[in-house]
């Protein structure tokens, strides 16, 4: 039967519940200040909040979704949500920073009195809850794709902030009306430069393509390492969620007994040393003819 190790990543949906309580907060706070001092860049930064609003819940969802138990029906349980999730918010992202670039342009053309202190002040509040909103993922960003996402388009929203903040004191000192939608140029590319990689991870997740973190060569060289195996064949490396590693195998031991100790030890090595979660082995003899005659599956 298939061995699956018990530690699993901790999801960090307290970390998720706070960043969209304090983004939903900003979203308010900035799409109110870019209508009162008529700022594009501000209401531009205010959208790009309201996209990793859901976002973030999104990612809430399919984290909840994924803890739920497996059924007789999905017998891997809702854990796929994760990825699907993530390569929503990718699509969602890019076609916000596209209108975002279009309303930019048209207000290049027709540029309107911006007031650049109700701009700065806003960016500046909008600076700290983005910064600390971020943070609550750093810790787990190297391992869930979602909260990798989350941390990067919320550091990503701290830096646009900066911008923003830049462009009301610019504006203020100089009365230079395009550097507003101009900034909200380039906040829209940086995100959507930003969002790609997420894009792309999720994508090649969601078409069940190995994982960017997992070396399959390493884990090959490694299953035809361990003593006793002749050939190792339909090696197959996928993910379950944006934490969740699953690994198929066959392995040709043709000359000595299987016995379970040695099918945990690999599964527990591949756990280990390659952030496999879920192991499958199917144990074959090789002997011409008896593909199927001694098969020891774990």
């Amino acid at each position: 039967m298939p061995h699956d190790n018990a530690s699993h990543s901790t999801s960090p949906n307290a970390s998720f519940k706070i960043a969209i309580a304090l983004n939903v907060l900003i979203v308010a706070i900035e799409t109110v200040s870019g209508f009162y001092a008529h700022s594009v860049a501000l209401l531009a930064d205010a959208g790009h909040n309201l996209t990793d609003v859901f976002l973030l819940v999104f990612a809430l969802g399919a984290n909840l979704l994924a803890a739920r138990p497996p059924t007789a029906r999905r017998t891997y349980g809702y854990r796929r949500t994760t990825i699907l999730a993530a390569l929503l918010n990718a699509v969602i992202i890019l076609i916000t920073t596209s209108a975002i670039i279009y309303g930019a342009i048209q207000r290049l053309t027709s540029p309107v009195q911006v007031n650049g202190q109700a701009v700065w002040m806003v960016a500046s509040l909008a600076i700290v809850l983005n910064a600390v909103s971020a943070m609550l993922f750093n810790r787990h960003r190297k391992h869930d794709l979602n909260a990798r996402a989350a941390f990067l388009h919320l550091a990503g929203d701290a830096a646009a902030s900066s911008g923003v903040l830049v462009a009301g004191l610019v504006i203020v000192s100089t009365g230079a009306l395009w550097v507003d939608p101009a900034v909200s140029m380039i906040i829209a590319v940086v995100i959507a430069f930003a969002t790609w990689s997420v894009l792309r991870d999720s994508f090649n997740l969601a078409a069940d393509a190995v994982p960017a973190h997992i070396d399959s060569a390493a884990i090959e060289a490694y299953l035809r390492s361990v003593e006793g195996v002749s050939e190792v064949h339909d090696l197959h490396i996928w993910a379950m969620s944006t934490t969740h590693v699953v690994l198929t195998a066959h392995l040709v031991i043709p000359e000595r007994s299987v016995e379970d100790d040695l099918l945990f030890s690999i599964s527990r090595v591949l756990h280990d040393r390659y952030g496999v979660e879920h192991t499958t082995l199917q144990v074959e003899r090789g002997a011409p003819g008896c593909e199927l005659a001694d098969e020891h599956v774990i």
